[in-house]
């Protein structure tokens, strides 16, 4: 039989597989093992490691990012990417790992609004040159020659049909969906999970805090993130401006992320985050709370309708109560702390922030009008 000759060959520390040990064959074991009689031929049983070198067998280990610090195993969500293949170490003294971060979210908001502030000034003052620019643009249009279907003028039509809110989204949507499509390359999955997830476990800490703003591993949360962003633009643009706005929606995804850091170092809930979600609620709740008597809707149940403020006042409710109780499916904490610093901005931050950037732009444009000439020389 099949089986029989290969028992007979000697499989184990056999004539036909043992290696040479100092010129002899490893007789001392194979006589030790003293291997049974099988139907009249010699099966070795394994009791013994072989002769010669062999792998030892790998100790499987529970994952650090599978089981928080509480020993509670640590449930996916679905809107977050999977991350066995990496490992997350908590710090043993928890409270160290935020000082970075905050560190980070502090100098960040300031230089974010701070460029906001000579963006502003660079668009008021290209504004004037535009304008003549413009006008040139419209008297050579009006005698050269017009083409008929040009897909790039369809375009700008397109484009200057939408609101100065939509037009400003636009580059924000297509950041994310760039980043979408960049988790579909299996390739780059172990670093968008190093630098576009959010975990204070994590050994990176700071700039995921912005990057997992734009990352989105689900579809259905990208385009649920996606649209409320784009329904919400223009009142925002219009309440904020094209600059301010997008200094706070910077800044909001930086705030929100840092409030859930703080949470799951407190809680001991440590675990990956990504999603626009922390920095959509600032821009919801600043409408909110400006124009708490506007009617909203739910996406797929547009019959029904209530009250903006109302809206805001369940959303914080629900994630209140999503964050003390542990709820893992969304990142509670930083729906939650974008939505204060919404409220907190168009309360009083505006009035403390950006109402204060005189000195800045004032500064700015001395280096501007007072910089060195063209040309050089001496005087």
């Amino acid at each position: 039989m099949a089986w029989l000759g290969w028992a007979h060959r000697g499989w184990g520390c056999g004539q036909a597989w043992a290696p040479q040990v100092g010129g002899h064959i490893c007789e001392e074991l194979t006589t030790a093992l003293a291997p049974p009689r099988l139907f009249g031929r010699r099966f070795n049983i394994f009791i013994q490691q072989k002769c010669g070198f062999r792998k030892a067998p790998r100790k499987i280990e529970p994952r650090r990012s599978d089981t928080g610090s509480s020993g509670g195993a640590y449930k996916r969500s679905a809107l977050i990417p999977p991350v066995e293949e990496t490992a997350f170490d908590p710090s043993p003294y928890p409270i160290r790992t935020l000082i970075k971060p905050f560190f980070f979210t502090v100098g960040f908001t300031g230089c974010a609004f701070g460029s906001a502030a000579i963006w502003q000034y660079e668009s008021l003052k290209s504004r004037v040159q535009s304008y003549f620019d413009g006008v040139k643009a419209d008297w050579l249009d009006s005698i050269r020659p017009q083409k008929k279907g040009d897909l790039r003028k369809e375009i700008n039509k397109w484009w200057n049909n939408l609101s100065e809110g939509q037009r400003t989204v636009t580059g924000i949507i297509t950041a994310n969906v760039l980043v979408f499509c960049l988790w579909r390359v299996p390739s780059l999955q172990r670093t968008m999970i190093r630098y576009f997830t959010s975990n204070p476990a994590s050994k990176v800490l700071c700039s995921p805090m912005l990057l997992s703003s734009f990352s989105h591993f689900s579809l259905f949360h990208m385009a649920a993130n996606m649209y409320v962003l784009w329904s919400f633009s223009s009142s925002i643009v219009s309440i904020l401006g094209q600059e301010q706005f997008v200094a706070v929606y910077l800044s909001a995804g930086v705030i929100s992320n840092f409030v859930s850091y703080v949470c799951k170092v407190g809680t001991g809930r440590y675990g990956p985050s990504l999603g626009a979600s922390g920095a959509i609620m600032t821009v919801l709740a600043a409408v909110c709370t400006k124009v708490p008597d506007g009617r909203l809707a739910i996406i797929f149940l547009p019959m029904l309708t209530f009250t903006a403020g109302n809206a805001l006042k369940a959303i914080i409710a629900l994630d209140t109560a999503g964050m003390i109780l542990g709820w893992k499916f969304f990142d509670h904490a930083a729906h939650l702390g974008g939505a204060l610093f919404g409220i907190w901005y168009v309360t009083y931050g505006h009035e403390l922030i950006w109402k204060n950037r005189e000195p800045l732009v004032k500064l700015w444009h001395e280096m501007r009008t007072n910089g060195p000439r063209k040309g050089g020389g001496s005087e």
